[in-house]
């Protein structure tokens, strides 16, 4: 139990009060569901989502009105917002119970990395539906990093992909949304 990563919930020893419902809220336990159903949806959607200027509007219109499990796209997009939900919750829960002190402070740091890939997660696929609203909200955002020091230029260009949001940016935060971001939320869950 102790060397494999999905037969444990919890450490070997704990006090029967640690796992009560009232105690953790299930947080973490939903995070991790969410995160599943992302990961299944998202797979799906890849299958219809093209990630370029001429299709990426017009296939989520399309999923929406014409294809039969269209579904499956609101199901990724209030996954999205109830897992970032989850996510708080379970920090909040943790914070206040003080679960965070020794022993454990090397989990709550991996914790909060797991916060900021989740709302990376969530902020790379504002992006996708490619449509007014998604693109001022990047351009926003984009130009916040802009007054990042010594880096401004340079994060302003590696994520945008040029000067403003265009087909380079699109594809680029497709690639953040759907490879990199994942892979390295999966490593730190696992160590989580």
């Amino acid at each position: 139990m102790i060397s494999n990563i999905f037969l444990h919930m919890h450490p070997v020893r704990i006090r029967k009060s640690g796992v009560k419902l009232r105690y953790t809220w299930c947080m973490g336990g939903l995070s991790f569901f969410l995160f599943l159903v992302l990961t299944f949806t998202g797979l799906l959607l890849m299958f219809y989502y093209r990630p370029t200027l001429e299709y990426a509007y017009t296939d989520i219109v399309g999923l929406r009105e014409h294809v039969p499990l269209g579904i499956m796209r609101e199901m990724h997009r209030w996954g999205a917002h109830a897992m970032v939900i989850t996510v708080w919750l379970h920090m909040f829960r943790v914070f206040m119970t003080g679960s965070y002190k020794p022993p454990r402070e090397f989990n709550w740091g991996i914790g909060v990395v797991l916060l900021v890939l989740t709302l990376l997660l969530s902020f790379t696929g504002y992006l996708l539906p490619w449509d007014q609203l998604a693109i001022w909200a990047v351009t926003v955002g984009t130009s916040l990093a802009g007054y990042s020091p010594f880096v401004a230029k340079q994060a302003n260009f590696l994520l945008l992909g040029g000067v403003v949001v265009g087909p380079e940016t699109l594809l680029r935060w497709y690639v953040l949304h759907v490879l990199a971001l994942p892979f390295v939320l999966v490593i730190f869950l696992a160590v989580h």
